[in-house]
Formats: structure tokens, C-alpha cells, sequence
């Protein structure tokens, strides 16, 4: 029988000071399911968090990451997103509501967030083999109902007609507002107008987002 233990701290210092361990520790497993990206608050313990992941190089090691859509709310948060996935991370987007933060090591450990407070988020930390294996199990139930990134991304894809189309070309190719206004046959003003629209309809901040955003849904571009 193994020895199983359970203790709480407060704030992330105090997190990363007696359980930093266990995030480098990570052999086989390592899952997380979280309701945003702001469960780290503090810039430093961030980067602690990421520097102790870095220092688990196990070949067979699965990571896996489950979201809620408020995780997606902006595009700085959906390109972070898209680079835990690059970086091999299994990720589905979840329409079950989840906590702050769950995460389980090796279906041995299971670190709990609590709400920020004004001194920090309380974490609990155990080892208790029926603690864990009960949110293991809770974890694959919601993992197995959700929905692959990708596919999530593309399956609110919003309409765009012809001339929505023109101007994702446009975009794409580089050409100036006067040519582009030129092609729609509208005034530069009706354009920059439409651009704007699309912006919006997209979730992009800028022009270049714009684009990106819409190759990741997929929508289609103008056809002659």
C-alpha cells in the first residue's frame, strides 16, 4: 500500500515550494482540466510551472488538456491554446462545467485549485488513491463527452458571403484598400467598413488575425 497524504497551501508560491516536485515528476501522465487560462496568476509561477514541465522529458509521456470555451475567449488565449497543442498536448474543449483547475500525475497525484482570494489561490495536494481515482474517473467521463479542438473551432463557423470572401483574399494577398475596394466595387470607406464587420464577425483583433482566423475554421475563399 502506498503512502498517501493530503495537505493544502495557499498562494502559488507556496504550491511551488512543496509540491513543484511532482510537476517534473510526471512519467506517464499528465492531465488537466481547467475552466480558463488564468488559474497561474502570477507571471513567475507560470513560468516555474512551465520550467518543471520542461524537465519531464519522458518519451511515453500523454498530456492531456481539457477546457471550457471561456478558455477561447480571445485570440491571444486561443494561439496559446494552439501551442500546447503543437507541442503534443491532447486537447478537447468541454460544454460540462469545470473547476478552476484539476490536475492528476500519473493517476497517482491530484492537485485542486480553489478561488482567488486576496492572498493567493488554496491549493489542495493528495495522494489519496481513492481521491484520485475518483477524479481520474470524473476527468475520462467529461473527456470522452468533449469535443477535439480542431473540430470545435470549426463547428460555429460563421457565414460569409461572396464579398466576405473577396476580402479574405484581399487580406491573404496583400493588396491595398484602393484595390480592394476597387475589385468589391465599393468606396474605400464601405471597405474599411466591411473589414471592419469581419473583424468582428471573426474575433480578430487585427487584419492579420483575420486571416489566420479564418484558415483555422476553414471557411472558404472566393471562387471565379
Amino acid at each position: 500500500m502506498r503512502n498517501e497524504q493530503m495537505f493544502s497551501v495557499q498562494g502559488d508560491a507556496e504550491l511551488i515550494a512543496r509540491a513543484g516536485h511532482l510537476f517534473e515528476s510526471a512519467r506517464t501522465e499528465f492531465l488537466c482540466a481547467a475552466r480558463d487560462l488564468d488559474t497561474w496568476s502570477q507571471p513567475a509561477a507560470r513560468a516555474a510551472i512551465r520550467n518543471r514541465m520542461r524537465a519531464t522529458d519522458a518519451p511515453g509521456l500523454t498530456s492531456r488538456k481539457l477546457l471550457s470555451p471561456m478558455a477561447l475567449a480571445d485570440e491571444a488565449t486561443r494561439t496559446h491554446v494552439r501551442l500546447v497543442q503543437s507541442q503534443g498536448a491532447l486537447v478537447r474543449i468541454s460544454g460540462s462545467p469545470l473547476a478552476h483547475e484539476t490536475i492528476i500525475i500519473d493517476r497517482r497525484v491530484t492537485i485542486l485549485a480553489g478561488r482567488q482570494t486576496p492572498t493567493g489561490r488554496h491549493y489542495t495536494v493528495t495522494t489519496a488513491a481513492t481521491v484520485v481515482d475518483g477524479v481520474h474517473s470524473l476527468f475520462s467521463a467529461i473527456w470522452d463527452n468533449s469535443v477535439e479542438l480542431d473540430a470545435y473551432l470549426r463547428r460555429d463557423v460563421p457565414h460569409l458571403d461572396a464579398d466576405g470572401r473577396t476580402i479574405i483574399d484581399a487580406l491573404g494577398s496583400g493588396l491595398t484598400d484602393v484595390s480592394a475596394a476597387r475589385r468589391l466595387g465599393v468606396s474605400l470607406r464601405t471597405y474599411r467598413r466591411r473589414v471592419a464587420e469581419l473583424m468582428a464577425t471573426l474575433d480578430a483583433g487585427s487584419r492579420f488575425q483575420a486571416g489566420l482566423r479564418a484558415g483555422e475554421l476553414g471557411l472558404p475563399r472566393r471562387t471565379e
